[in-house]
């Protein structure tokens, strides 16, 4: 499953839903081990006849299930069903079908007492008929998983206009038993043969190969689905609703793309590049071909999560769905569709054990977003990857209390988090640069192997690379599997020209006992000379120090030479320093940390000259970053000029965007034509920016251009949009603009927060402006718990208002209410 995080990964979901949950203070779950499920009976083979009514959103169900007793001989077998109705239940044998006796007092477990005793490996088969009744379950969702009621009529009734009807299933973690009885473990596998009776103007899909369809008298079409390979239950699927079919092949292997019928004409832009990701994943990663013999990807309306890699048949959220304009900003959803496919070998071929090894199959879905950047965009795409992943996980102070396999956990749904998806695919970059490349993905292929339509676990993984490494790795795992945290290093170097030593030391100061032992390598590097010196060294204690000969003073120590250490750094480096890593160390992080060195410290001689640089460089977010480093320095024409043609030629346009940001806070007319002509930019994310950079220098240019840009607007378009129809907008607007912010739930505020500031900065009414900047802080104080550095941010927006009001006063006849606005600005700020 592919999370989608909130505000740059630093909100819950629950954010998305409008429902912040604090932690609970109940701490019982933590002396509650989370063993994987005891399986008494296995699942063998799951028969469906479903027919669904779109009236109650209920599903009408035949199941037949294949089990048998896993080892001890049994008479009963438990089921998971949630909030049914059990119309009957029935053992067949011999082609006849007996009535057994069960109880179902809580609605949630199906206890059926079998007609005798079954030996180990004796399949037996229960027949039971059902209704689901997903809308009636209260259940409780996740981080990742707004809610878990498993099946969804979207519209069913058709009473939303614009809205299409669908049905789709969510099963991770335990909620296709909402909609069909089974086990419902990661630990159960299953073969499944689902008959789907729908309207005959839907489309269905489901798990397999779709066998036949057959027309009914009652306009409806029952589309029999096989799956001959077993998988886990959470992994069904069911799909309905009037779509566009697009085809597109892999070896021979259907792969299909179901989406909207107005995104029909750019879903192979969207998805097209799923059979070379099949390719690299069977043939340069795993060394497995894909197992499965199809692969279908749909497109979910009011979607709960982001994605959803059921096996052969992945769900995506409707963002998913961009059009032609939005896609030439570049595919937003590309590594969500790596994410999910890499699932299809680590997740579904061989699936987690329990939900507390989930690391076995998240934490290699999200490394494979590095490995797919990485193959198709090269080493700075991955840097940035590898980078704002690590990030993300140190944001959350908590996450540092958490190991990346959990045996003890409040609810299931809590493994689905930064622990699991970041830090995981951190621990994978350092195993594969610690063994190196053959042997990860040697290793990869031997964990496939040996657990092929099994389970996994942490323990498995760590066989199969001693296996093919033949290193005892138990300290490896012991330190970033089954312990929680990073290291916290102190790095310091210092060169003594008596005896031509390099000295360095480096000092764990993470609290606690703990000591991390971390293979490093520090590379040596002197100004103007290509060759580096490469130490390979191995960090074990408190504190270590190091001696290396070396012929002169380094010019740069490059600690941690390949940037995959998952650790909190600290070390003292000047801009020299940091100029001879932008230009000799050269990788993404290298480059990064020399612009934002720079950036924060622009007084230094050297410093705008590194940003300038740095407008060249290679990678587009790079350049992106030193545009707005610049932004507000005093330039030379020569630089201004370069911008300039930033603005109007780079390739990606999201540098170009950047490029108009900068201009527009030039507030030059002279831009007033380069502005129009990028108004009409194929880019929404372009046109936006060159919109609003026209209203600060021409407001009545940017209103005549409002009626055309309307008829097609997304993204930061329809934000510009917005703001410029704000300038018509004033004091006695306020409670109309006041209730819209308020009714929005917090993600939509934080789209909506840049507008609905620049509408109270242009209040003029003391009240009223008051009461806006108390929705600003109402809004900060909500969200400030839930990410470092959102609060921080919020006050810097709120100061820009200050700051223009400060602009406003000199030119004003009426200061003292501009005073009394700053002064609140002030108070408000100091909560």
């Amino acid at each position: 499953m592919k999370r989608i995080l909130l505000v740059a990964l630093l909100l819950s979901a629950a954010a998305a839903n409008a429902q912040f949950a604090f932690p609970s203070k109940d701490e019982s779950w933590k002396k509650k081990y989370r063993a994987f499920a005891t399986k008494t009976n296995d699942l063998v083979h799951t028969k469906l006849q479903a027919k669904f009514d779109y009236q109650k959103s209920q599903l009408l169900g035949k199941a037949w299930l294949t089990l048998k007793p896993h080892f001890y001989a049994t008479s009963v077998v438990e089921l998971d069903a949630k909030g049914m109705d059990i119309n009957a239940v029935e053992i067949v044998r011999a082609g006849k079908s007996i009535a057994l006796s069960y109880t179902y007092n809580d609605s949630m477990n199906l206890k059926i007492n079998l007609d005798k005793e079954y030996k180990a490996n004796e399949n037996y088969t229960i027949y039971i008929d059902y209704v689901a009744k997903p809308d009636e379950l209260v259940v409780q969702g996740s981080a990742a998983i707004k809610d878990a009621k498993g099946l969804y009529f979207i519209n069913p009734k058709g009473e939303e206009k614009d809205k299409p009807t669908q049905i789709w299933t969510q099963g991770e973690t335990e909620a296709t038993s909402v909609w069909v009885p089974t086990i419902d473990k990661p630990n159960q596998k299953s073969t499944q043969e689902f008959y789907l009776t729908v309207p005959t103007k839907y489309v269905s899909l489901s798990n397999g190969k779709l066998i036949s369809q057959t027309k009914n008298n009652d306009g409806t079409r029952t589309d029999y689905w096989k799956m001959d390979l077993p998988h886990a239950p959470y992994l069904f699927f069911i799909g309905v609703g009037d779509y566009a079919v697009i085809k597109d092949s892999y070896k021979g292997k259907e792969v299909n793309y179901y989406v909207e019928k107005n995104y029909e004409k750019v879903a192979k832009k969207i998805f097209g590049l799923t059979p070379e990701m099949m390719k690299f994943f069977s043939e340069k990663v795993t060394g497995v071909e894909y197992p499965w013999n199809k692969y279908s990807q749909i497109v979910g309306k009011d979607y709960v999560s982001g994605a959803m890699e059921n096996t052969t048949a992945t769900l995506h959220q409707e963002s998913a769905q961009q059009n032609a304009r939005e896609l030439t900003d570049g595919n937003g959803w590309e590594t969500t569709i790596a994410h999910e496919l890499f699932h299809q070998w680590f997740g579904d071929y061989v699936t987690a054990e329990s939900w507390s090894n989930l690391t076995v199959n998240e934490s290699f879905a999200n490394y494979s977003e590095y490995l797919w950047l990485e193959y198709k965009y090269g080493a700075d795409a991955a840097g940035e990857e590898n980078y704002t992943a690590m990030r993300d996980y140190m944001s959350r102070g908590n996450n540092s209390k958490k190991d990346l396999v959990r045996f003890y956990y409040s609810d299931k749904e809590d493994m689905f988090d930064l622990v699991s998806y970041q830090k995981g695919g951190r621990v994978l970059n350092m195993l594969r640069n610690y063994v190196g490349d053959s042997a990860f993905f040697k290793s990869l292929n031997r964990y496939l192997t040996d657990n092929k339509f099994g389970n996994g676990s942490a323990h498995k993984l760590r066989l199969a690379f001693e296996t093919v490494t033949g290193k005892d790795l138990n300290w490896f795992f012991n330190q970033w599997y089954f312990s929680s945290g990073h290291p916290k290093l102190d790095i310091s170097n210092s060169y003594d020209a008596t005896t031509g030593k390099l000295n360095l030391q480096v000092k764990q100061t993470q609290d606690g006992d703990k000591v991390y032992k971390l293979p490093v390598a520090v590379d040596i590097y002197f100004a103007g000379k290509k060759d580096v010196i490469r130490k390979n060294i191995w960090i074990e204690n408190k504190t270590d120090s190091f001696s290396f000969d070396v012929a002169a003073k380094p010019d740069l120590v490059r600690f941690d030479g390949d940037n995959v250490l998952l650790a909190d750094k600290k070390e003292t480096k000047n801009i020299d320093e940091y100029t001879i890593q932008y230009k000799q160390a050269g990788k993404y992080l290298d480059r990064k940390e020399a612009i934002d060195f720079s950036n924060k410290n622009k007084k230094d001689n050297g410093s705008i000259a590194l940003l300038t640089l740095a407008l060249n460089d290679k990678y587009y977010n790079l350049k992106i970053k030193a545009i707005n480093a610049l932004d507000g320095e005093t330039l030379d024409a020569t630089t201004i000029a370069q911008i300039e043609k930033i603005a109007t030629q780079d390739a990606k346009k999201t540098v170009r965007a950047a490029a108009l940001d900068f201009l527009n806070n030039l507030k030059d007319k002279k831009y007033i034509n380069l502005f129009t002509n990028a108004t009409k930019d194929s880019s929404y994310t372009v046109a936006g920016t060159a919109l609003e950079a026209l209203m600060n220098v021409d407001e009545n240019a940017a209103l005549q251009l409002l009626p055309e840009l309307k008829k097609d607007m997304k993204g930061r378009l329809k934000d510009a949009v917005a703001k410029i129809d704000i300038l018509n907008k004033s004091d006695k607007d306020f409670d109309e603009m006041s209730k819209k912010f308020g009714s929005l739930n917090p993600m939509e505020k934080f789209n909506d927060f840049d507008n609905y500031t620049f509408y109270i900065s242009r209040l003029t009414n003391i009240e009223t402006f008051k009461k806006g900047i108390d929705d600003l802080i109402s809004f900060r104080n909500l969200v400030a718990p839930f990410g470092q550095g959102l609060k921080e941010n919020i006050n810097k927006e709120i100061s820009s208002i200050k700051k223009k009001k400060e602009a406003q006063r000199a030119s004003s006849t009426n200061a003292s209410v501009i005073d009394e606005q700053i002064k609140y600005i002030d108070e408000k700020l100091k909560d």
